[in-house]
């Protein structure tokens, strides 16, 4: 029997697309003959992962876990090629699942998560290599986001298309719920004013000065028009300065500050921002097979 090394599953992995444990199940019931192993990962449904690796995923799910005590809690994106696949109870099961195992595990990234044995035997990569297997398309953990303190809430909006983790010290769940959903609709950029960049302040700066001469205005206004504008651009990008979406006459800061609480940190994901959509034009596509 050939040596099963780290080498030989490392390879039959990037053949086969299926998670690493399988293969070396696989290499270890073939006993190490990678084209038998092959034949064995495609027979048990595992490899059907390896056909979808250059599929476009940009579909998905935020999903979300918040312990009973509100002490710990994640949120975790996973995505999948299709809106329909996305909105199934089995996928978001799984997003879940993953979340939970988050919050408890406290990987240092996904790599590390992927690689984690979440039950008895399977790690979270041949979890989603046999979501992948049953479901029919590509399948690939994105992101996540863990937060553990004296008050953790979680915001998902629209069914998992946007999801909001929020650290909170003091205040009440009422109170966390209420900041989390403002970050959800009014996506801050920053907590407060000092953790803008001063290259993006002095960038707004710039734009603002152009803006006043591009209206006429004399520059020796100009420095006060654009400190008294840049002002606007705090309201916008930072949490506390924000007005709250629920009641517009107070400050997110005054509703922190009424409730004494303070806001340690937040993340918020947009399931799907920032990665290639896919583009069917079938109408080109047939053309293209006429003409060809």
């Amino acid at each position: 029997m050939a040596a099963i090394t780290a080498g030989l599953v490392k390879d039959l992995r990037e053949r086969t697309g299926a998670g690493m444990m399988d293969c070396k199940k696989a290499l270890t019931a073939c006993d190490g003959d990678m084209d038998k192993a092959i034949d064995f990962l495609r027979e048990k449904g595992l490899a059907a992962a390896a056909k979808k690796a250059s599929r476009i995923a940009a579909e998905g799910v935020v999903g979300s876990y918040v312990s009973e005590d509100a002490k710990v809690g994640a949120i975790l994106e996973i995505n999948c090629e299709t809106d329909f696949v996305a909105n199934t109870d089995s996928f978001k099961a799984l997003v879940n699942d993953v979340a939970a195992f988050v919050a408890k595990s406290n990987p240092a990234d996904v790599e590390t998560l992927l690689k984690a044995e979440i039950v008895a035997g399977k790690t979270v990569e041949a979890l989603v290599t046999e979501a992948i297997a049953k479901i029919g398309e590509k399948i690939s953990v994105r992101r996540f986001a863990r937060y553990e303190g004296e008050n953790v809430c979680v915001y998902i909006h629209g069914g998992g298309k946007i999801g909001v983790l929020v650290n909170m010290k003091g205040g009440s769940a009422e109170v966390g719920k209420d900041i989390a959903m403002q970050v959800a609709a009014a996506n801050p950029g920053y907590l407060k004013r000092d953790e803008v960049p001063a290259a993006e302040l002095e960038h707004e700066k710039a734009i603002l000065a152009e803006q006043a001469r591009n209206e006429g205005k004399p520059e020796k206004i100009i420095e006060k028009m654009v400190m008294g504008r840049i002002q606007k651009f705090y309201k916008e990008v930072c949490l506390v300065d924000q007005e709250f979406v629920k009641d517009p006459d107070q400050t997110i800061g005054k509703l922190l500050e009424a409730n004494k609480a303070e806001v340690l940190a937040f993340t918020r994901f947009q399931m799907g921002e920032g990665l290639e959509k896919r583009n069917d034009d079938f109408a080109a596509e047939v053309m293209a097979q006429v003409k060809g």
